[in-house]
């Protein structure tokens, strides 16, 4: 096993297995191998199951077969895939462009103990952490932690973006009805002023908690919203400090004693902003909300997906095959999007934090050394909680240009009061009806006289199953995308730890920040080192005489 990926250029063993599964897609046009032909063959859907407490993937309505998917199977052994998921977990430096590990497996207590890296002691590190977001969040929740002038909190407020937030919002929406919530939060994560009144709007600000989220806390958007908010504050002659919470890293300006707050708590570099909802970037929040054991439930059903990624070979393995079958229909079966459609709205905000985790860490043009790919990697990203998807865009999804959709169904509700029937059925049992005959209407489609009334099918779904949403369960389907994205990264041959695709857009909004910021400080400045179209828009914001 090698470290080789698909789309790295120059590798005989990689061209090899592109060839042949390039080869097997173009048959996969036959009649005979329809969907709706698949599907009949007897153990097909046995055969294109995996399950692991609780958790199971049916991907019978994939577009692939017994021979296609062996072929996959030894490209991700090639690839060496899985040993380099666990080599991350073990503190190997992974994300090469950078030179760090990737660690928020650690977070959650999976891989090797003991574990060190640069003379850090990385699990002491996480627990002193843990132990002090455990301390903390009990003292608020006792009143023992108050505001300046006595109140207790009651609300919290997260400040931060991307990675900051996204995961966070997902967890805390997914476990309202199955744990007793101590407080609410709110996220404020766009600069648009909009987003602060909308925030501003809902809370007592005499009895909220700030918790601004920035590694660096240098953020450009995170730290705007921080002086809105400082400002806000001081205006109602309220300290920031006095109900301000950071999680940052250590020695950044939001850890500096000269300028104190209630509590801040370490993130790390080994832990990347869209793998760190089980960091005290989810740790803080969610125990504010759901207290400690909530967080904790929520890291014993991350570890339980860790574990198996680690522990089943490759035809076992839930987060390879789902990663496989991305590939497959990505790369030799050229679809230009995925979809992901719960069937519950409890997991309304799963699809936002799956399009960021996928699409900044798959979306690359190059392998970890700087070599370009033999093609570009990733697909687009996104998603909708059904029945509300049916309504929506599923016109398209059906008669329109096809892209693989990742259905997700939860057996048990958190509603346990009384359910009505309508039609004979419970808006539980409607739900599945829904999901299922989506599923099935995709992959076979049916003949009709009129062509507007003619739906071909052959469009690959996967259905995942959960029996519940407890924590355990929200962290199970946390883990296995954050691991079907490393994963997939490692069989593609690119670094799914790094993101600077994102930096060119922020380093053009430096300047025209600059522009701006002349035009406040000067009322006769003008744009005129700006181009015509930013000249016409700085006319919109500072008015025709600039």
């Amino acid at each position: 096993m090698g470290d080789s990926g698909l789309l790295q250029p120059g590798n005989t063993e990689m061209a090899t297995f592109s060839q042949r599964l390039s080869r097997h897609a173009r048959s996969f046009d036959l009649p005979e191998n329809h969907l709706g032909n698949l599907l009949g063959r007897p153990g097909r859907f046995r055969a294109c199951s995996l399950g692991i407490d609780g958790f199971h993937l049916d991907f019978s309505r994939q577009r692939i077969d017994g021979d296609g998917l062996l072929t996959l199977q030894r490209l991700a052994q090639a690839t060496g895939c899985l040993d380099r998921f666990t080599r991350m977990a073990d503190g190997e430096t992974v994300n090469l462009s950078e030179n760090r590990a990737a660690l928020h497996t650690a977070a959650r207590g999976t891989g090797r103990q003991p574990l060190n890296i640069g003379g850090m002691d990385v699990r002491k590190e996480i627990a002193r952490v843990q132990g002090e977001i455990k301390a903390f969040t009990g003292a608020v929740h006792a009143g023992e932690v108050r505001t300046a002038r006595g109140h207790r909190f009651t609300q919290a407020v997260v400040v931060g973006i991307g990675g900051s937030y996204l995961g966070c919002e997902f967890a805390y929406e997914a476990m309202a009805p199955n744990l007793e919530r101590h407080m609410p939060l709110h996220f404020l994560p766009n600069v648009d002023i909009d987003n602060f009144g909308a925030v501003v709007r809902e809370i007592d600000p005499e009895t909220t908690l700030w918790i601004v989220i920035s590694k660096s806390y240098t953020t450009t958007e995170t730290m705007a919203n921080l002086s809105q908010v400082a400002s806000f504050l001081k205006d109602r002659q309220i300290d920031p400090g006095s109900c301000l919470v950071t999680v940052t890293a250590k020695g950044s300006p939001g850890d500096d004693p000269a300028t104190p707050v209630l509590a801040a708590f370490h993130m790390f570099d080994f832990i990347g902003g869209r793998y760190s909802v089980s960091s005290a970037v989810g740790g803080v929040p969610l125990s504010l909300a759901y207290g400690y054991e909530g967080f904790q439930r929520f890291l014993s059903g991350c570890r339980t997906m860790d574990e198996h990624v680690l522990d089943a070979p490759v035809e076992k393995n839930i987060p390879v095959t789902s990663a496989l079958l991305s590939v497959w229909n990505t790369v030799f079966l050229g679809y230009g999007a995925q979809a992901v459609i719960p069937y519950a709205s409890r997991l309304s905000r799963l699809a936002p934090h799956v399009q960021q985790l996928y699409m900044e860490s798959i979306g690359k043009s190059v392998d970890p050394r700087g070599t370009p790919l033999s093609r570009p990697a990733g697909t687009i990203i996104f998603g909708e909680p059904g029945t509300n998807a049916q309504h929506s865009f599923f016109q398209l999804a059906h008669q329109g240009p096809a892209f693989p959709i990742e259905f997700i169904g939860v057996v048990t509700p958190g509603y346990t009061g009384p359910q009505a029937f309508s039609k004979g059925v419970t808006n539980h049992q409607e739900l599945w009806a829904n999901l299922l005959a989506q599923a099935r209407a995709l992959a076979t489609g049916r003949d009709h006289d009129d062509p507007a009334r003619q739906f071909d099918g052959n469009r690959p779904s996967t259905i995942i199953s959960v029996p519940d949403l407890e924590p355990e369960r929200i962290g199970m389907i946390l883990s296995f995308y954050e691991a079907r994205t490393v994963l997939e990264g490692f069989i593609l041959g690119v670094n799914p730890f790094d993101q600077f695709g994102v930096e060119l857009g922020k380093t053009m909004a430096s300047d025209l920040r600059r522009e701006m910021a002349a035009g406040n400080a000067v009322s006769t400045h003008g744009f005129s080192r700006l181009d015509e179209g930013d000249q016409f828009y700085m006319a919109q914001l500072f008015g025709e005489k600039k």
